[in-house]
């Protein structure tokens, strides 16, 4: 089954330019996915002030600058891994740098 790995950080570390070198951590951390042959995908996301937010109300579209949510922590990046069942997904999320200053949400893809 795959899993997504949803990468919260603090809004400063999650907002870090997009030419920002990754740091050690994580480059260990992905080499250790691709290398255990689960690395599905992933990708650190551009900055937050970048987003674009839509919805649709009766047929109209509102399209809004910035981010769903103002909150403390943004969503900053994300990995799809290959897992036999929620236990192993979770251990390899602890594993990833993000989980000693974030959060991380595992999710399941339908389907």
């Amino acid at each position: 089954m795959d899993y997504m790995i949803l990468i919260y950080q603090d809004a400063a570390a999650a907002n870090m330019p997009a030419d920002a070198p990754i740091s050690e951590p994580w480059m260990v951390y992905t080499k250790a996915l691709i290398q255990a042959g689960v690395m599905v995908g992933g990708s650190r996301l551009a900055p937050s002030a970048t987003a674009t937010t839509l919805h649709v109300r009766d047929g109209k579209r509102h399209v809004q600058d910035g981010p769903y949510a103002d909150t403390k922590e943004q969503l900053a990046g994300y990995y799809i891994i290959k897992a036999p069942d929620l236990d192993t997904a979770l251990d390899w999320a602890a594993r990833c740098p993000g989980a000693l200053d974030g959060k991380l949400e595992v999710r399941p893809l339908a389907g």
